[in-house]
């Protein structure tokens, strides 16, 4: 009873209260305690032991970096003239922001797409569309939202959206700047190219490292492979002496970078290192002569179709195209290269509509590298050859020179030429053009002149398949090609160089060894670049030396201090064979090209060539031309291929002569003498 009296006394529980409330809040002061000391002690290891760690951390992640695409060198004939350059141009960038929405991308492209359609003073940039502001920011989603299974590109890289931007537009968007938070105007380097159209498909063309990194093609490889290097939307080499000296023209990136806060917006101020400027290059072509070449491809097509041209060769009315090479038989320096048809490369710029890719599907192909089909409407499309055609009689100095150098032949032997000659089990023929005209007695030099299949079919195709003392003569004709540049790279480096086909070992296979020797005998068994044409022309006047073609003759920085220079020719590979027989084929080589060098200054070197190509069912012949001139010192050696053109001597030769016109009076068949007065 006491005990129960005791329990409910309101004393003692009020006193037991405040017992328990002193024990709480000792233990909630011990815990504040705890947990402070711990602090304490974490914020002391944090600056005295990680200090440097995270210092180094938030820079990483506080600092932003943007690449600077450096000024890209320029380049120019061999007297200065500039052929591709580099400007100047303000371009509007965007660069993703935390917390930017879709509903706020949207918005910003529409607003965006408003100011530019109203201040664009260029009348050769059509008007963006939203769509196309949001493709281009690359945020993974287009303007509705069907369109956003494509995931975003790197958030940190910014896109450009527009390049080119007139004074009204940089002014607008700099005045309200807030209203265009991710966006930024960057002053860049565009590329121009001489609206002249000066050797285009030799000089090239950039596209943006995003759609060259994406190609199949082997000599893009290089850009399959780069991280960091390149910006998605700079402009590289795609083709052509832009591709091939890439690394020389592009120069070094420069960067800039800036202080960004938790929100990604910049605080304090950037930090610029600037790139360093690309080299130039100055080329070993002559931007008189090449226009000269590419205006005689011109003027002969229109010649070939017209009253006169079908008149006196009517073979050639169906000719389109036309491949011209010109080179300096000393250095192997290219002194004109055109591939006809061509087009305006600055096109390329700002992108390329369907419709204007499809207008230049063939234009942009190097013709005389490639294997280039004529640009023309789908119902005609396949209906001509392409630039790889056989080379006709312009193989025949180096038929002779097989059978000289083997033993097949002697300079002095006769061979009657009756017009036809018979070979095989099933008396197979091969006639002399002009429905099989005889040449009677003949020897190597003037088989050579009246261009003889007879004679090289019966004294060298087929001597050479008979012989009991070569062992393998398909491989020993094919020896001999190769080593003059037929069937085999050029050593240009060009990108996507064609090799050529070596047809006869096909033939070979399907028919006989002694099919392939013959027909291969008087140029109808392999296909060649007009690049191996002229190289192949060039080796004749060096008297077995093959050069490597050279396109560039000096390398210089930005401001033009030499940095490399080529002057001196690169020998590929040098056949020994006697002087003797060289003067054979040389005394040949004066094929009548009628009209075509009437008035020439110059005793000169020359193969006229007609092949033949099967085409959709028909039989069309090709006009092929080589020459060198002047005959005891040669200077230059030129190539033309026209295909479809008919007759070598009047389809192809008259471009040759422009050709050794221009390049006499711009820079001199022979050495300029000095007067010296007494």
């Amino acid at each position: 009873m006491a005990k129960m009296m005791e329990h409910k006394d309101p004393a003692l529980q009020e006193a037991a209260k405040k017992r328990h409330f002193a024990f709480r809040l000792n233990v909630f002061f011990f815990s504040t305690f705890l947990l402070f000391s711990i602090l304490v002690v974490r914020l002391a290891y944090l600056q005295f032991v990680l200090s440097d760690e995270m210092k180094a951390k938030e820079i990483r992640t506080n600092t932003s970096y943007t690449p600077i695409a450096p000024i890209r060198g320029n380049i120019f004939d061999r007297n200065g003239y500039p052929i591709a350059y580099t400007e100047s141009t303000q371009s509007l960038y965007f660069r993703f922001e935390p917390g930017q929405d879709r509903d706020f991308i949207v918005d910003l492209a529409k607003r965006l797409t408003d100011v530019l359609t109203k201040y664009n003073e260029s009348p050769k940039q059509t008007a963006l569309t939203p769509e196309e502001v949001i493709l281009r920011m690359d945020v993974g989603y287009g303007l509705d939202k069907v369109n956003a299974a494509k995931g975003p590109g790197l958030l940190s890289q910014p896109r450009r959206i527009k390049e080119g931007l007139s004074q009204k537009e940089i002014a607008y968007i700099m005045e309200h700047k807030d209203e265009f938070r991710g966006m930024e105007i960057v002053e860049e380097s565009i590329r121009k190219y001489d609206t002249g159209t000066i050797a285009v498909q030799l000089v090239g063309y950039l596209r943006e490292y995003s759609t060259a990194r994406n190609q199949t093609a082997t000599f893009l490889e290089r850009y399959r492979n780069q991280t960091g290097e390149y910006l998605n939307q700079e402009y590289v080499g795609f083709d052509g002496l832009e591709l091939l000296y890439q690394d020389e023209l592009r120069g070094t990136n420069g960067s800039k970078s800036y202080s960004i806060n938790a929100q990604g917006k910049i605080v304090g101020l950037m930090d610029v290192t600037s790139p360093k400027k690309g080299n130039n290059l100055v080329l070993s072509l002559d931007k008189d002569v090449q226009l000269a070449t590419e205006n005689a491809i011109l003027e002969h097509l229109d010649w070939l179709k017209s009253d006169e041209g079908e008149k006196i060769n009517p073979r050639g009315i169906n000719a389109v195209t036309g491949y011209a090479v010109a080179m300096e038989i000393d250095t192997g320096h290219v002194v004109a290269m055109a591939s006809i048809p061509d087009y305006d490369t600055n096109i390329w710029r700002g992108g390329i509509s369907t419709a204007e890719l499809e207008d230049i599907k063939w234009k942009q192909g190097n013709g005389t590298i490639r294997q280039r089909y004529s640009d023309l409407p789908g119902d005609e499309w396949g209906k001509h050859p392409s630039s790889l055609v056989p080379l006709g009689s312009t193989i025949k100095p180096l038929t002779v020179l097989v059978g000289l150098n083997e033993g097949l032949i002697t300079p002095e032997e006769k061979f009657l030429d009756a017009g036809v000659f018979e070979y095989g089990r099933d008396g197979s023929k091969i006639r002399n053009s002009g429905g099989g005209r005889a040449y009677g007695n003949i020897n190597a030099s003037t088989a050579i002149k009246n261009s003889s299949n007879v004679y090289m079919a019966a004294m060298i195709g087929n001597r050479l398949y008979r012989s009991t003392r070569i062992e393998k003569p398909l491989d020993v004709w094919d020896s001999y090609m190769k080593q003059f540049g037929l069937g085999v790279s050029t050593g240009s480096g060009l990108p996507g160089e064609h090799p050529g086909n070596a047809d006869y070992y096909s033939t070979a296979q399907d028919s006989s060894s002694q099919a392939a020797l013959v027909f291969a005998s008087f140029g109808q068994e392999g296909r060649y670049t007009v690049l191996q044409l002229a190289q192949y022309t060039t080796t004749l006047a060096n008297r077995g030396k093959r050069l490597k073609p050279q396109f560039v003759e000096k390398i210089t920085d930005y401001d033009g201090n030499v940095v490399k220079e080529f002057n001196e020719p690169i020998i590929l590979n040098d056949i020994s064979i006697p002087d003797k027989y060289w003067q054979t084929i040389e005394s040949g080589m004066v094929t009548n090209v009628n009209l075509a060098f009437d008035g020439f200054p110059y005793d000169f070197r020359r193969k006229t060539g007609t092949s033949e190509s099967d085409i959709a069912g028909k039989r069309v012949e090709n006009a092929v031309f080589i020459a060198y001139a002047p005959a005891d010192k040669p200077k230059l050696a030129i190539a033309v291929v026209v295909p479809n053109g008919g007759f070598g001597s009047y389809g192809a030769a008259p471009i040759a002569r422009h050709i050794f016109d221009a390049y006499d009076a711009k820079i001199g068949l022979v050495d300029k003498q000095v007067a010296v007065t007494e």
